[in-house]
C-alpha cells in the first residue's frame, strides 16, 4: 500500500478564535498543521469547543514558525520555537509568545482527529 496526500489539499479545515487546523488524513496517520495567531491561547481559544479544563489531547509536533509556551497542568513548563520537535502529554495549556504566527506541524493523530471539535453531549 502506499498513500499520498497534498497538505495544500487538506481533507478538513477547522476553525477557531485567533487560529485554524488543517488536516489530511492517510491510514495510520493523521498529520495537521495548526496556524496560531499572536494572542491565541488554549484556554480562550479552544477550551469553550472542547468543554475540557486543559487539553485532553497527545502531540507529536515539530514547530515550522513562531514560538510557544506550554504549561502542563502539573506546573512544568517548555518553550518550544522553530525547529523544534516536542512530545506533550494530554492536559496542558499553551499560548502565543510574541506578535509572530505560530504554525506546527502534529503528527500521529490526536489532533487532526479530535482537536478543536465541539464537545459531544
Amino acid at each position: 500500500m502506499i498513500e499520498v496526500k497534498a497538505v495544500e489539499k487538506p481533507d478538513e479545515r477547522r476553525d477557531f478564535p485567533r487560529g485554524h487546523l488543517e488536516a489530511v488524513h492517510l491510514t495510520g496517520l493523521d498529520f495537521a498543521v495548526g496556524t496560531f495567531e499572536p494572542g491565541w491561547r488554549w484556554s480562550e481559544s479552544v477550551a469553550p469547543l472542547a468543554g475540557t479544563e486543559s487539553c485532553q489531547i497527545h502531540h507529536n509536533g515539530y514547530v515550522v514558525e513562531g514560538r510557544m509556551r506550554i504549561r502542563m497542568d502539573d506546573g512544568g513548563e517548555a518553550e518550544v520555537g522553530p525547529g523544534d520537535v516536542f512530545v506533550v502529554a494530554p492536559g496542558h495549556d499553551a499560548w502565543v509568545v510574541g506578535e509572530e504566527q505560530v504554525v506546527v506541524y502534529d503528527f500521529a493523530g490526536g489532533m487532526a482527529q479530535d482537536y478543536a471539535k465541539a464537545a459531544e453531549g
